[in-house]
């Protein structure tokens, strides 16, 4: 199924004490990127959400958000350095002593110095954390997968609407082309006949010269392989998956196809149709920049 390279997905899981919400925001780019925020205590899990998105999404720019609340009480331990206390107490008498200050030193001056006081978060192993956490990513995921896949077939079904437009102007571009050699040998047999001025035309002289023409503006080559390339265009929005870099290189193969065309034709209704074919194939081309 063919997927669009824009989404967004969210997922939510949690335990007692903790919530997790996964946010998932993508965004198209020529090659597959993924960006994690996470919070600093779950840096050691980056990996495995990476791998855990990296599998369900091939192509485009992923910014991931994971959000961490408390839902329990989160309780915290307070030490007192007293070596480090007694040092500071030890200094400060020496300063009094240097200077000739007199007074006691009150407790209230040794705990705002730095490291007196202590407080310690509990030790957390993320290991407890990690299957809500990887609920709450396997739900984001999913959620954007499936919105991915809601507007690829949105512009799956206008991308095939516009190959079979596409099919209709190669065949009337095929159709035209054998007219093309019929013309020129009738303005070719006029203008010989204008410039003898009644005297008597050399026919085989005029089927070479329409022979060499033809050979020349012969642009039988490219219908079919533009049409080949329309077939495959076909098989990638009916089958494929990943799929848009090889839509990408088929739109260039088949703007390579009608230029030569445009060049070979030599006929003005050729060229009208060439023009339409390159505005159908730009639009196309901007659509499968969308595709992942």
């Amino acid at each position: 199924m063919i997927k669009s390279m824009t989404g967004y997905g969210r997922g939510e899981a949690g335990t007692e004490r903790k919530k997790f919400t996964f946010e998932l925001k993508a965004v198209n780019h020529r090659y597959s990127e993924v960006v994690l925020r996470l919070p600093r205590s779950l840096a050691p899990l980056e990996d495995r959400i990476r791998r855990i998105i990296l599998a369900r999404v091939s192509r485009g720019r992923v910014d991931g958000f994971l959000g961490l609340e408390e839902c329990g009480e989160k309780t915290a331990s307070v030490k007192v350095d007293k070596a480090l206390a007694s040092a500071y107490y030890k200094a400060m008498k020496e300063l009094q002593e240097s200077v000739g200050i007199d007074g006691k030193i009150k407790l209230s001056q040794l705990l705002p110095l730095p490291g007196v006081i202590i407080v310690e978060e509990p030790a957390e192993d993320v290991e407890i954390w990690w299957p809500a956490i990887q609920e709450a990513v396997e739900g984001a995921v999913a959620s954007l997968v499936q919105m991915r896949s809601l507007e690829g077939e949105e512009l799956a079904k206008d991308l095939m609407n516009r190959v079979e437009h596409l099919a209709l102007l190669n065949k009337r571009i095929r159709d035209r082309s054998p007219v093309v050699v019929e013309d020129y040998r009738e303005r070719l047999q006029n203008r010989l006949s204008d410039f003898l001025d009644g005297g008597v035309l050399d026919a085989d002289r005029l089927s070479v010269e329409a022979v060499v023409f033809a050979e020349r503006s012969n642009i039988t080559e490219e219908t079919v392989r533009l049409e080949s390339h329309l077939n495959q265009v076909r098989a990638c929005l009916l089958n494929g998956e990943s799929v848009g870099r090889k839509l990408d290189f088929l739109i260039q193969e088949m703007n390579r196809e009608i230029n030569t065309i445009a060049s070979k034709a030599g006929d003005l209704e050729i060229s009208r149709l060439v023009v339409e074919v390159k505005s159908e194939l730009e639009k196309i081309r901007e659509q499968v920049q969308n595709i992942e």
